[in-house]
């Protein structure tokens, strides 16, 4: 089923819940979800002190979108922080993370399949 219809909605009445595979301190609010495709819109957030190391280095068979709107975290693979106001456009096959937060962060993120057949 596709992306339901919302007009807006407060995003505290959307529940955190642990990411797959858990890390502690983190977790995502799914503010929508189409069950076909599997494209994704959360929130992600860093507690303070998350460090996401055990789930190592990230790839993944789709785009993802992310924009930091509160807080910061270091990418540990490239040693830079990355701080609120700052985005990233990621296409399938991209490495990237693993992270740690001292402080904590929140994310706004698009996860979605891109048909690459041809175009009219």
């Amino acid at each position: 089923m596709p992306k339901s219809e919302f007009e807006f909605t407060a995003s505290a009445s959307v529940p955190p819940t642990p990411c797959d595979p858990p890390i502690e301190g983190l977790s995502e609010q799914i503010l929508s979800r189409d069950s076909e495709s599997d494209a994704v819109t959360r929130i992600l957030t860093f507690q303070p002190g998350t460090d996401t190391s055990p789930n190592g280095v990230l790839t993944h068979d789709f785009w993802e979108e992310v924009f930091i709107f509160e807080g910061s975290f270091v990418d540990l693979r490239l040693g830079r922080e990355f701080k609120a106001g700052d985005w990233a456009t990621r296409p399938p096959g991209m490495e990237h993370g693993p992270w740690r937060s001292e402080h904590g962060a929140r994310m706004f993120e698009v996860r979605y399949y891109q048909d690459r057949g041809p175009r009219p």
